[in-house]
């Protein structure tokens, strides 16, 4: 399923887009599709860490890293 989504860029952003998409050979397009899929992930992953984080042991965890694991 596709959305049609209508944005309005700086010049300048719209212009250093179009130069990255030509070098990596894809629309713009597709450009911004990755760049967007790319955000949606990392926030996405540093939101889960954080919820991971919230149930940890700090005290445990740097006695795992400095390899003293219970």
């Amino acid at each position: 399923m596709k959305a049609r989504v209508s944005l309005n860029l700086p010049q300048s952003l719209k212009r250093a887009a179009e130069e990255f998409a030509e070098k990596d050979g894809v629309s713009l397009n597709q450009f911004i599709a990755l760049a967007l899929a790319e955000k949606v992930g990392a926030v996405g992953a540093a939101q889960f860490f954080a919820e991971r984080g919230k149930e940890g042991d700090p005290e445990w965890a740097v006695g795992f890293l400095k390899g003293r694991p219970e």
